[in-house]
């Protein structure tokens, strides 16, 4: 029940192909009649000045060897060839379950490794796939048996674990610093046959919120809050890949493509950071909840209930009798929140379209302590909330 942006219908994916823009500098003199040309040296750009094509290049280098392709095998029923006869010397071709199986490559994805000792970034539905097996091939052709830790469901990620040790990896980049109109880097095996192909593009919105479908069919849809927009080209394959700066380091996972052109999106890297120390502390992954139900407050909804405010969070029950407005024994229970409170900001970040309370409360840990503004019975006011973990779903 929040303000979203309505995109037409969303593939998950990742990011390749793209544009390099480079800087093309030209000047012509020429002497002037009857006077002395001028000899002296021409000016020269410094042997330290960096083009952005030199930026970009030295990025893939640097992140390509941790970037790998997540290939899926699942047994699946072979099939036999049969003719079913119609009559008048006519037969047509049928095909039945033989009643055998056999391992073959059913899709796939890409990845990046955050750690030395084997652990990996994808999408979880790139591995959510039941009965399957899952092969990390690195761009040297290696490949590893991989493990899946744990998925986040509230994010579309997923940790695995390859037995290996002293592995290239990528760190991570604040993603709260993204500037819309910042150059970006995807590397992905779009098509599952391009592996660790590259595209370049900008940072073209923060902050959107889209609804997603996973890649086989029948795979649920979810809504995704927070995502970095970027306009590099999109090709299936390109889930889990890293979205990179000009310095290598990640700032998001690519994660899916809307039907219009040149509109891809990536999970912010605070998002995804908080989920790799989790798994790495815990051995599992552990989301920080507040434990409301709640609407995002706008011109309309001001109106419609004569609300003081235009930003921030109603705290609002939902459909039916068993939705409750605040859980029991929730963090936000324990401090005191109602229902029909507002909250306004928290830890000073006003909350409104581009700052929603979900993303700032994921970019939090468990046991962290949050200072909520609110707007209880008519009254500013702040409180102190404890997070705890979410219970799982």
């Amino acid at each position: 029940m929040n303000n979203r942006q309505n995109i037409s219908t969303i593939v998950l994916s990742g990011v390749s192909g793209g544009l390099i823009a480079f800087l093309i500098f030209f000047s012509f003199m020429g002497p002037v009649k009857n006077q002395p040309v001028d000899t002296s040296p021409a000016i020269s750009f410094s042997k330290n000045y960096t083009s952005q094509q030199d930026l970009v290049v030295s990025a893939v280098e640097k992140a390509s060897p941790a970037v790998v392709s997540v290939i899926i095998t699942k047994d699946v029923p072979v099939l036999e060839q049969y003719y079913e006869d119609l009559g008048f010397n006519f037969s047509i071709p049928k095909y039945r379950d033989s009643g055998e199986t056999e391992k073959k490559e059913i899709g796939g994805g890409s990845g990046f490794i955050v750690s030395d000792d084997g652990y990996i970034i994808t999408n979880k539905h790139v591995v959510d796939q039941e009965d399957a097996e899952y092969t990390i091939f690195d761009q040297d052709g290696g490949s590893y048996p991989a493990e899946v830790i744990d998925i986040d469901s509230f994010n579309d990620l997923a940790v695995l674990k390859i037995d290996a040790k002293d592995l290239p990896y990528l760190e991570f980049s604040d993603s709260d610093q993204l500037k819309v109109g910042q150059t970006v880097i995807a590397i992905g095996n779009p098509l599952l046959q391009f592996s660790n192909s590259v595209s370049v593009g900008v940072v073209s919105g923060l902050a959107r919120t889209i609804t997603a479908g996973g890649q086989f069919q029948g795979a649920a849809t979810e809504q995704l809050d927070g995502v970095i927009q970027t306009d590099a080209a999109i090709n299936p394959g390109n889930s889990g890949g890293p979205l990179l700066d000009t310095d290598g380091k990640v700032i998001g996972v690519n994660v899916a493509v809307a039907t219009a052109e040149n509109i891809g999106f990536s999970i912010p890297s605070n998002i995804v950071s908080n989920i790799v120390d989790s798994v790495r502390e815990n051995g599992r992954i552990i989301h920080p909840y507040l434990g409301i139900r709640y609407m995002q407050i706008n011109p309309s909804l001001k109106e419609a209930n004569n609300l003081s405010v235009d930003e921030g969070v109603l705290i609002i029950r939902g459909a039916s009798a068993e939705e409750l407005a605040v859980l029991p024994s929730s963090p936000a229970d324990k401090a005191g929140l109602t229902e029909n409170d507002i909250i306004l900001e928290i830890d000073g970040q006003k909350l409104d379209k581009d700052h929603g309370l979900a993303k700032l409360v994921a970019s939090k840990k468990v046991g962290d302590s949050v200072k909520l503004k609110i707007i209880h019975r008519g009254e500013e006011k702040e409180v102190t909330v404890i997070l705890e973990e979410a219970p799982k779903n």
